[in-house]
């Protein structure tokens, strides 16, 4: 588990100096196609896919792999499910779980195991309507030569 939260926070310290993600920037993201974008000045200078990793509902407090949900746009859960198999075959809690009463710490370990092992650049979190998303950004790659 400290191998994986150290790997997930350097590779996305890593992710925000490279791509200049820090200052002005904004992002716009859909789960219908499970993108993100973003942008300087108007100007698109980089994109990526999401793979949702799963949802706290803030109301009941409980938290729910994106694998679980039947409700999900077909894009966003993507790989996610690989993430439920390693936690099978290697009898990793948490993993395997439809779902958990939230606990910060099984939050952080669910989302930085499965950064893990699908290899995500970065992960990624927003709220919307009394849920907090979490998110994994794969295959960035730039569309201009913006400045950072």
């Amino acid at each position: 588990m400290l191998a994986a939260r150290e790997r997930a926070r350097a590779r996305q310290t890593l992710m925000i100096e490279r791509f200049g993600l820090s200052g002005d920037v904004q992002y716009d993201w859909s789960m219908d196609d499970a993108r993100i974008t973003w942008s300087r000045d108007g100007e698109v200078f980089l994109t990526g896919r999401l793979t949702m990793i799963g949802s706290v509902s803030l109301a009941r407090q409980t938290w729910l792999w994106s694998w679980a949900n039947d409700s999900l746009p077909h894009a966003v859960p993507g790989d996610i499910e690989r993430v439920r198999q390693y936690g099978e075959r290697n009898d990793y809690p948490v993993l395997p779980w439809r779902g958990f009463d939230h606990h910060p710490d099984l939050v952080t370990e669910a989302r930085t195991v499965a950064a893990a092992v699908l290899d995500a650049e970065g992960l990624w979190s927003e709220y919307m309507d009394e849920v907090r998303l979490h998110f994994m950004i794969h295959g960035l790659a730039r569309t201009s030569r913006h400045p950072k």
